[in-house]
């Protein structure tokens, strides 16, 4: 009996796990969220591919050639990221929150950024084929080079970490799961408005505003490497903007997560 009071009087709480290191946190959600992505959004991953070629071919009968051509092919590339990687992540982050999702990442030992980073990126890997099929098929039908398109090795991870943040930021920061969608459909028409029209079409403060979304600057940095003889220093100047809007976006999502997850 003593020693069973006594036991029960130095009952202790169990200690709780080690928090999670950011990097196996990382490559943890991203597994996971990939392969929830490969069941779930193939068909959709289909429809943004077919949109995009879809425009090409209409725009094909407005534009023969030139710098319009190049921004049209760079900017129908870039939509594909655009609709995976900014509009269906924004509507994943809106049911995330209104369903109660957040509160299961918030009891589990993982940091913020581990979450939206592990997001982020498989969305933004999941636009892969899509937009490489894109590119070779608008270079074919407005006959550019195929030569560097190596640069989409580039441009894809950097216009998808920018277009994922700002899509996590409004799907976490949007009051209801509604508005999230809503403000996904509008930043994707955003990214085909602005994006795929040229940008001397554009009147002065549409122009602005294009400079605006994060994925100018892979459209811009694409449609340079058309050229018979690309400005490199551009194109790396373009690629490096667009890495610093990332770099941000992806940080504003993060702070959004914590926001979300404590309310």
């Amino acid at each position: 009996m003593r020693s069973s009071a006594v036991g029960a009087g130095e009952r202790r709480e169990a200690p709780l796990a080690p928090r999670a290191r950011l990097l196996p946190a990382l490559a943890a959600v991203y597994r996971a969220q990939l392969s929830r992505a490969r069941v779930a959004r193939i068909p959709l991953l289909f429809v943004a591919t077919f949109q995009s070629v879809g425009i090409m071919v209409l725009m094909r009968g407005v534009v023969d050639g030139g710098a319009e051509a190049r921004a049209v092919v760079a900017g129908s590339s870039v939509l594909v990221v655009a609709f995976v990687a900014l509009n269906l992540l924004a509507q994943y982050f809106g049911q995330l929150r209104a369903s109660g999702g957040l509160d299961h990442y918030a009891t589990l030992p993982v940091p913020p950024a581990a979450v939206v980073l592990g997001a982020a990126g498989a969305y933004a890997s999941f636009t892969v084929p899509g937009t490489v099929v894109t590119a070779v098929a608008g270079s074919l039908l407005f006959q550019l080079p195929l030569t560097h398109l190596w640069v989409l090795a580039a441009v894809i991870p950097l216009s998808g970490a920018a277009l994922s943040g700002l899509g996590a930021a409004l799907g976490l920061l949007a009051p209801r799961q509604e508005l999230a969608t809503l403000l996904g459909q509008l930043g994707m028409s955003a990214a085909l408005l602005l994006g795929v029209l040229p940008a001397d079409r554009l009147p002065g403060p549409i122009g602005w505003a294009r400079d605006l979304l994060p994925s100018t600057y892979g459209v811009e940095a694409l449609a340079r490497t058309f050229d018979t003889h690309p400005d490199w220093g551009a194109v790396a100047l373009d690629l490096s903007v667009c890495a610093a809007v990332g770099v941000a976006s992806l940080a504003a999502a993060t702070w959004a997560y914590r926001r979300a997850a404590v309310r």
